[in-house]
C-alpha cells in the first residue's frame, strides 16, 4: 500500500476547507436575507453616551438639552 504524497493531502485539505466556508458563506447571506437587521436609532445610543460621560466628568450636573453644531 502506498502513503499519500504531502501535495495530495494539501490540496484535499485545501478543497475540503474551501467547500466548509463557502457553505457557510452561503447559510449567512440566507440568514442576512431571512432575518434582515432592524434600523436602530443612533441617537438613543450617543445622547446616552454624552451623559454618560458628562455625568462622570461633572456629578451632580444634569443635560438639559443637546444640539448639533452645524
Amino acid at each position: 500500500m502506498q502513503s499519500p504524497d504531502l501535495i495530495s493531502i494539501s490540496f484535499s485539505a485545501f478543497l475540503i476547507v474551501f467547500f466548509i466556508l463557502s457553505s457557510l458563506a452561503v447559510v449567512m447571506q440566507l440568514i442576512i436575507r431571512l432575518f434582515p437587521a432592524k434600523e436602530m436609532d443612533d441617537d438613543l445610543t450617543i445622547y446616552s453616551a454624552i451623559a454618560s460621560v458628562h455625568s462622570t466628568l461633572y456629578p451632580g450636573k444634569k443635560i438639559t438639552k443637546i444640539e448639533e453644531i452645524k
